[in-house]
């Protein structure tokens, strides 16, 4: 599979938003809008419709979901231990990895979506949206945390007025009351959410300066290590531990693979700190899983037969 053919639509609308923002009258002052309006609607409408209306069949896959929420928890741990690993911690500054943390766990669900329909199908399309309805609230709840804390602005006050939060909370409870978007709203919201994605990643490339990575640069190598290198061998242990299913193997790396989410530089901005270094983290973390993606699907994966080869009795 030809993983930067996949990926090159994301990094060109990145591309767009900078060219346009630095080289045509629709300067910062008009992006700052469009933030404002991803930040407030598109986004919240994009991620209340992904978890409503993804399957959570928490009776069946527990193992598969056993291996995702490990994964979740053990990504969010690693991202805000940064600071406490040796020869790093001093080089990070905590406002910088405070918004920064996000980059290392949250992850870009349509490339997810587009790229398990070719590798696994209607079975991998249902695996990764249960994975999904799980992980979004609690990784919204996560990125929103270390930020909330640093500004003392209060988590529990943070939290409930973050539109991200809100929209995953009240989706998972409208999915897990059997709800449903009516058939007359899905094509307004669908595009919706499509808008939302575009000018999330355009937004993203108007805000972005590389030089603003000279500024922390142990800590973008920390948290692009761990995205990108790290999170795919701990899927890889996870998928062997839990005994995972081929397909369930193949979901579960992929997932662990993906560039993170285009929100990322939205939340860090709207909520005060420095979404330039934020955005460039997005787009190196789209360059970089033209890496990971073959990494974790093309080497880590065809080894796990090997594996179960030797360690059967």
């Amino acid at each position: 599979m030809n993983f930067a053919q996949l990926l090159i639509p994301d990094f060109s609308l990145i591309l767009c938003g900078y060219l346009v923002c630095r080289y045509t009258a629709l300067n910062r002052s008009v992006w700052q809008q469009v933030e404002s309006l991803v930040y407030f609607m598109l986004f919240p409408v994009l991620l209340f419709q992904s978890i409503v209306r993804s399957p959570l069949d928490l009776g069946a896959a527990s193992n598969f979901i056993g291996a995702g929420l490990a994964l979740a928890a053990l990504s969010v741990a690693l991202a805000y231990s940064l600071p406490y690993w040796p020869g790093v911690g001093r080089h990070i500054a905590a406002q910088d990895h405070a918004a920064s943390a996000q980059v290392a766990f949250r992850f870009n669900s349509f490339i997810g979506l587009a790229l398990v329909d070719r590798l696994a199908g209607s079975q991998g399309q249902s695996l990764i949206a249960l994975l999904m309805g799980l992980c979004v609230p609690l990784y919204n709840v996560a990125a929103v945390w270390p930020m909330a804390k640093h500004a003392q602005r209060g988590l529990a006050r943070e939290l409930a007025r973050n539109p991200l939060v809100i929209a995953t909370v009240s989706g998972l409870a409208v999915n897990l009351a059997g709800g449903h978007i009516p058939q007359w709203m899905e094509p307004t919201v669908t595009r919706i959410g499509a808008a939302s994605l575009a000018m999330g990643l355009m937004a993203a490339g108007a805000g972005m300066h590389l030089g603003h990575l000279a500024s922390a640069k142990v800590l973008a190598v920390a948290v692009l290590t761990l995205k990108h290198f790290v999170l795919p061998l701990v899927a890889w242990g996870l998928a062997l531990a839990f005994g995972l299913t081929p397909v369930q193997s193949t979901v579960l790396l992929a997932f662990s693979a993906l560039p993170t989410a285009s929100s990322c530089y939205v939340l860090a901005a709207r909520m005060g700190y420095n979404g330039a270094y934020v955005a460039a983290l997005v787009t190196l973390s789209t360059l970089l899983a033209m890496l990971s993606l073959p990494f974790a699907l093309g080497i880590l994966l065809p080894t796990m037969e090997t594996v179960h080869f030797i360690l059967r009795p």
